[in-house]
C-alpha cells in the first residue's frame, strides 16, 4: 500500500460521501482553496520587502524579523490549538483562522510604518496556524478516491506561493499602489473563500474525545517514527523556503540585475511552479521513497542557491529554484503521505499540526539566523553557515526516512515469522 494511496477511516466528514457525492466534492476543493489563501497570505509580503526596505530604510534583520514573526505565532497557535479541529469541527477552525488572516491582510493593506506589519504578521500567523492543519485533515476525510488528498494538499501549497510571488511582483511593479494594492486583492480572495468554506460539512462532535481545553498536541506512540520522518522533511521545504521567501527577491535582483519586481517573482515562483507539476506527476509515490528523494533534492538545491549567491549567476539560481520546487513536492507528498495513510481520524489534525511546529521552528531559525547574518557578515558570508546547516536537515531527512522503511520492514518479517500481524492503536502503519 502507498501513503497516499491509503484511504482514510470512516469520519465525520468522510459520511458525506454516501449522502451527497457533489456537496462531498465542492467541499474537497474549498478546502484545497483555504489551503491556497493560507499558503498566499503567508508569501504575500514578499515581493514588498525591497519596498519596505527602500522607503522605510530596513535593515535585512528588520526585514527578516517580520518575516519571522508569522512563524513564531504559527508555533504558538499549533502548541495549544494544534487539535481544535478535532473537537470543535474542521468547518469552525478554518472560519476562524480566514477570519484572522483577513484582519492580518487588511492591516497589511493600511500599514503607514514598519510597527503595523508586525501586528499584521500576528494575524496572519495565527490565522493560518487555525486553518492550515484543519484544512489538510479535511482533504483526507472529503478525498472520495483515498488516492488525491497528499498531492492536491502539495498542489494547493505551490499555487498559493505562485500566487503570492507572480501576483505580487505584477502588482508592486505595474499597480498603483504597489505597497497595497496586492493585500487588498488578496483580502477579496480570502472573502470569497470563507463565504464557501461556511458551507462545509457541519461537524458531529466524537464522543470518545475528552472536552478540548488549550493544551500540548499529544500523538500515540507508534506514530512517533511516522510524525519524525514527516516533520523533518516539512522542516527541510519550510527552511529552505524560508530564504526563499524572506530575501529570496532581493538575491533573485541581485542575480538578475533588475529591479523589476515581476520579473523576480516570476523567477522565484519557477520553484513553486516546478512543485505542483511534480506533486501530480509522481502523487502515486510511495510515501518514504518520496521524502528520501525529496532529500537528496533538497541538498542538491542548497548548494545550487549558496553558488548562486557566490557566482551572482541567473543559471544556478535558477537551478537552485528548479530543484527546490522538486524537493518540496517530494518531501509533502512523503510527509503529509505517512500522517494520512497511518493517523487516526481523531489525531489527524494534532498530528499534522506537530509535523507543522517542527518545520515553522526550523523556518524561524533559518529566516533570523540568515538575516542577522546577512545584517552583520553579509548576505554571502550568512549562506556559508546557513547552508551547511540546511545541508545537514537534508541528510537527516534522507537518513531517517530509510531508517523508518528498515524498522518497518524489521517489524513485518517477526510479525510473520510469529504468525501475527503487527498492530497500532491508529491503524496497520504504512510507510510504502
Amino acid at each position: 500500500m502507498t501513503a497516499v494511496d491509503a484511504s482514510p477511516e470512516t469520519s465525520n466528514l468522510s459520511e458525506v460521501h454516501a449522502r451527497a457525492p457533489r456537496r462531498a466534492g465542492l467541499a474537497f476543493w474549498t478546502a484545497a482553496a483555504v489551503i491556497v489563501v493560507a499558503l498566499w497570505a503567508s508569501g504575500s509580503p514578499a515581493m514588498v520587502y525591497p519596498l519596505y526596505e527602500r522607503v522605510w530604510q530596513l535593515s535585512p534583520a528588520v526585514t527578516t524579523s517580520v518575516f519571522a514573526v508569522y512563524p513564531v505565532v504559527l508555533i504558538v497557535v499549533l502548541l495549544l490549538f494544534g487539535d481544535l479541529s478535532d473537537h470543535i469541527g474542521r468547518r469552525v477552525a478554518i472560519l476562524i483562522g480566514l477570519g484572522s488572516i483577513i484582519v492580518g491582510v487588511l492591516t497589511f493593506a493600511l500599514a503607514p510604518s514598519v510597527e503595523w506589519l508586525f501586528v499584521g504578521r500576528v494575524f496572519q500567523g495565527l490565522g493560518v496556524g487555525l486553518s492550515l492543519s484543519p484544512a489538510g485533515a479535511a482533504l483526507v476525510e472529503l478525498d472520495r478516491t483515498g488516492k488525491r488528498a497528499s498531492t492536491v494538499n502539495t498542489v494547493a501549497i505551490a499555487v498559493g506561493l505562485t500566487l503570492a510571488t507572480v501576483v505580487g511582483g505584477a502588482l508592486v511593479q505595474y499597480g498603483p499602489a504597489p505597497r497595497a494594492l496586492t493585500f487588498w486583492v488578496l483580502l477579496g480572495v480570502v472573502v470569497v473563500v470563507a463565504a464557501a468554506a461556511a458551507f462545509l460539512p457541519r461537524h458531529v462532535r466524537d464522543d470518545s474525545l475528552a472536552p478540548w481545553r488549550p493544551r500540548p498536541i499529544r500523538v500515540p506512540k507508534a506514530m512517533r517514527g511516522i510524525l519524525a520522518t514527516a516533520a523533518l522533511a516539512i522542516t527541510l521545504s519550510f527552511a529552505v523556503g524560508s530564504v526563499f521567501i524572506s530575501l529570496g527577491a532581493q538575491i533573485a535582483k541581485d542575480v538578475l540585475h533588475t529591479e523589476n519586481a515581476l520579473v523576480a517573482g516570476v523567477v522565484l515562483a519557477i520553484g513553486s511552479a516546478v512543485s505542483g507539476v511534480v506533486s501530480v506527476a509522481f502523487g502515486r509515490m510511495p510515501a518514504r521513497t518520496a521524502a528520501i528523494l525529496g532529500g537528496v533534492l533538497g541538498a542538491l538545491s542548497i548548494i545550487a542557491l549558496v553558488a548562486s549567491a557566490y557566482a551572482s549567476s541567473l543559471p544556478l539560481f535558477m537551478t537552485a529554484s528548479l530543484l527546490f520546487g522538486g524537493s518540496s513536492a517530494l518531501v509533502f507528498l512523503g510527509g503529509l503521505g505517512l500522517i494520512a495513510a497511518n493517523a487516526a481520524p481523531h489525531h489527524r489534525a494534532g498530528t499534522l499540526s506537530m509535523a507543522y511546529l517542527f518545520a515553522y521552528i526550523g523556518q524561524v531559525v533559518t529566516s533570523v539566523g540568515l538575516g542577522v547574518l546577512a545584517t552583520t557578515i553579509g548576505l554571502r558570508a550568512g549562506l556559508d553557515i546557513v547552508g551547511p546547516a540546511l545541508l545537514v536537515l537534508a541528510l537527516a531527512t534522507i537518513a531517517v526516512a530509510a531508517l523508518l522503511g528498515r524498522r518497518q520492514s524489521s517489524a513485518q518479517a517477526s510479525a510473520a515469522a510469529r504468525g501475527n500481524v503487527p498492530t497500532c492503536p491508529t491503524k496497520a502503519l504504512s510507510v510504502d
